[in-house]
């Protein structure tokens, strides 16, 4: 009778686990994820907006090409449909001249609650205290590399967005008064003058970006962009995540895995300033004295220097980023 019961019992159970396997319900596979269409950077677009820039002449604070150049940048934003604003302010370089600066702010999206900075300076350097011809040192200089390049492809992403909208915030700052520093002096604040400005005085009231993408010099042939000291120390996770990125797209031998030491560039204020982790692409070479191209802070920073593949693979990695980030893929 025992064995019996201890039958029925066992065969109970079973036919009780055998029941509750065939009803519960399936648990449902997580969702595809998104597919993420990233468009094409254009380079030759991105090269006309340089050449643009460098037919206004030296775009030098308080200079009639300076001018010229604040107006074109204000207009051509606005074409790409972004909300444009020119912020303008003033402050006394190290020389004791008050500069008069516009710092030039699109924003696309500008109700969206995630966001991202991208930026670059567009004003070009008062002297070229570098050049060998030493009766021209005191020449203001074109930056078609230092400056131009830059906001090139700046213009070219909002040009991008425009015809292909974007469901994140997206805001692009060009810093003025960036190259207006002491080169021989210690005092880093002598540089990155609008970027210090826009820090302390935001667009908008309380303004925030998950992270920031600076610009500087990137359109030479061969670039070599190196991890920066500041961005990793301010933003690793982001600058780790973008090389990886453009490493797989093919860009390996542009973005490369290599520490170099610290650079004052507008990406500090932005970190230490408007606390948001920034940050900076720009071209380190290896075989120069001055760590920046041969033509740095020369009269040879001109169209001459400009590569357009250079431009494609620093474009279409921005591109990459800002659409997979739209995508919540990045």
């Amino acid at each position: 009778m025992l064995k019996n019961t201890f039958r029925i019992v066992v065969c109970l159970i079973s036919f009780v686990l055998f029941f509750n396997c065939k009803t519960d319900p399936k648990v449902a596979p997580p969702p595809p994820k998104k597919q993420v269409v990233v468009p094409k950077f254009e380079r030759d677009s991105a090269y006309q907006f340089i050449e643009q820039q460098v037919a206004f002449g030296p775009r030098v604070p308080n200079s009639e090409g300076h001018r010229a150049a604040r107006n074109y940048l204000i207009e051509k934003l606005k074409t790409f449909g972004a909300n444009v604003t020119a912020q303008d302010f003033t402050a006394k370089a190290y020389t004791g001249t008050t500069l008069n600066a516009t710092n030039i702010i699109a924003s696309f999206n500008p109700d969206h609650p995630r966001r991202v900075l991208l930026a670059a300076h567009w004003d070009s350097r008062h002297i070229a205290d570098y050049d060998p011809d030493e009766a021209r040192q005191d020449e203001p200089i074109l930056g078609a590399d230092d400056g131009g390049s830059g906001v090139g492809v700046l213009l070219e992403v909002a040009r991008v967005i425009k015809h292909h909208p974007i469901d994140l915030g997206v805001d692009i700052v060009l810093f003025d008064a960036e190259d207006y520093g002491e080169s021989k002096g210690e005092d880093i604040t002598s540089w990155c003058l609008g970027s210090q400005h826009w820090a302390k005085n935001l667009h908008t009231p309380g303004y925030k970006a998950d992270f920031g993408i600076l610009l500087d010099m990137v359109g030479a042939k061969n670039a070599r962009f190196t991890k920066e000291e500041i961005s990793r120390a301010y933003a690793p996770n982001v600058l780790n995540k973008i090389w990886k990125l453009s490493q797989d797209m093919g860009y390996g031998n542009y973005f490369v895995n290599v520490d170099t030491r610290q650079i004052v560039d507008d990406h500090y204020f932005v970190n230490d300033i408007a606390n948001i982790p920034t940050i900076d692409i720009i071209n380190r070479p290896s075989e120069t004295e001055t760590g920046f191209g041969h033509y740095w802070h020369t009269h040879a920073d001109d169209m001459s220097v400009i590569d357009k593949q250079t431009l494609r693979a620093v474009g279409q990695t921005l591109l990459a980023v800002i659409y997979q980030k739209s995508a919540g893929r990045f």
